[in-house]
């Protein structure tokens, strides 16, 4: 194309950009057009350096805001900027597998990959049968956007284990200051704990999604400041977002994510111990049947504790067994057993994904009603991703999900006990036990339909994975070569 063609069709563009502009300007009051410049900018940075992109989405995720608060009367919601990123990512990152075909089949075969792809066709299966369709689809799709990115793309990012620690401090970094700014607007109310409920707002939908993203974290922060091998100013940042962070945790109030983090306490010791797996699964097995069987004297016993959530820390620790009074784990009951009750009429394909808070107000028992209770679908979900997912997905729904859960927890540790280097085996170890905080957590709450909480564990499940498969080799064969060297 001659240079002076080349000018005249750029004017063209620009000439006829301006002409729709002032258009939807003038006759509709819409400025929405103006943004598509930025828009084609930001699309051909993505295309050319789709790792830095991603890494850029994950500095945004903890200042991102929902649609609704800029535009309330809309019927649907999304995140910005982060969702919109989301998706041209995996818009972009699926069209240069097909056009390049260079996706490493390791990696697909792996598993969790497996596994994840099982996952995601069922619940395409549930989303057919849906009894709302549009809904299931949604929440199938926004699935996609976080799986795709950060997990298949994510293994690839994590080949070069700098991005592991760049990941981290990006997520980090902007979600202390978010701390700090929240604190600040909380000391005005001297930390009370049912202002504390929402404080976060708009940031966070409350409190527990709040908690649970900083428990996540700290595993990392408490990795990073005490392993000698990173650099010193490195570990000080480290220090100082821990102080942050753990601040942040206690004035949340969130009682889930206090004892995620003593889970995660457990998972540390049981790498360092070297416990086996089977002894893990057995001990949780009983459990389990341990308290199916004593289920009612359990319950009895908990039913002797009055004591409500308080601002007064001692109180609030004591009230997480307190199922007689306290409105917050009374509903959560509430909501279980509505999940449990849509389980047994729809048991094999479930209500739909992302159908429970539409559906459970009918099977609500008035005397299991408390003052929080709501039958307009707009006071959440399951607050348990294993039974959202068997109300919404059926009982295949629940096995797919645990099944993800165990096989991340499987691979975290066969890979730690591989591991030669210190330093890699401290991030494998941050990673696993930064998951094991949301897989208890998910226990009382559900929040992987949310960017804050759905980008740290896929992107967490894709180190374990990415280290497992292209750096644990390469590390164990460097130690080799340099112990045949000394000898």
């Amino acid at each position: 194309m001659a240079r002076r063609t080349k000018i005249i069709l750029f004017y063209a563009i620009a000439a006829l950009f301006i002409i729709i502009d002032c258009f939807l300007i003038v006759k509709f009051q819409n400025y929405m057009f103006n943004f598509l410049p930025l828009a084609l900018i930001v699309i051909a940075g993505i295309f050319f350096s789709l790792d830095k992109a991603l890494l850029f989405s994950v500095m945004c995720i903890p200042f991102s805001l929902p649609l609704k608060e800029f535009y309330s009367g809309l019927d649907f919601n999304i995140d910005l900027p982060t969702e919109p990123l989301f998706v041209t990512i995996m818009f972009i990152f699926i069209l240069k597998l097909l056009l390049e075909h260079n996706y490493d089949r390791k990696i697909l075969r792996h598993p969790l990959s497996i596994m994840i792809f099982i996952y995601l066709t069922w619940h395409l299966v549930t989303v057919c049968t849906s009894t709302l369709p549009l809904v299931s689809l949604k929440c199938w799709v926004a699935s996609l956007w976080f799986i795709m990115p950060f997990f298949f793309l994510g293994i690839l990012l994590f080949k070069d284990t700098r991005n592991i620690y760049r990941f981290c401090f990006l997520y980090m970094i902007p979600f202390a200051a978010l701390i700090i700014f929240t604190l600040v607007k909380h000391s005005a109310y001297n930390f009370d704990q049912h202002i504390g409920n929402g404080i976060m707002n708009p940031f966070f939908n409350d409190h527990t999604s709040y908690g649970a993203a900083i428990a996540m974290f700290i595993p990392f922060l408490i990795g990073f400041a005490l392993n000698k091998e990173i650099k010193a100013l490195w570990r000080i940042v480290s220090v100082v977002l821990l102080v942050i962070f753990t601040t942040g945790l206690i004035f949340s109030y969130t009682r889930a994510a206090w004892i995620s983090l003593v889970g995660a306490l457990g998972m540390y010791l049981i790498l360092k111990l070297k416990i086996n797996n089977k002894i893990i699964f057995a001990i949780l097995i009983v459990g389990i049947g341990g308290y199916a069987l004593f289920q009612d004297k359990i319950l009895m016993d908990l039913e002797r504790n009055k004591v409500e959530s308080s601002t007064d820390f001692t109180k609030h620790i004591k009230s997480i067994s307190n199922i007689t009074s306290d409105a917050s784990n009374l509903e959560r009951i509430n909501r279980w057993n509505c999940a449990i009750r849509m389980f047994k009429e729809k048991p094999i394909f479930g209500w739909g994904p992302g159908t429970y808070q539409f559906n459970y107000a009918p099977f609500q028992h008035s005397d299991e009603k408390t003052i929080i209770s709501t039958n307009a679908g707009d006071g959440g979900n399951a607050h348990s991703e294993y039974l959202g997912s068997l109300a919404e997905s059926g009982l295949l729904g629940l096995v797919n999900y645990a099944l993800i859960c165990i096989i991340i927890y499987i691979t975290g540790t066969r890979t730690y006990h591989k591991l030669k280097d210190r330093k890699l085996k401290m991030v494998v170890a941050a990673a696993l036990c930064g998951l094991v905080t949301y897989f208890i957590h998910g226990a009382l709450n559900n929040f992987l339909d949310i960017d804050k909480i759905a980008v740290p564990f896929w992107g967490f499940a894709a180190m374990i994975v990415s280290i497992e498969l292209f750096v644990a080799e390469r590390d164990t064969e460097n130690k080799e070569e340099i112990s045949v060297q000394k000898e």
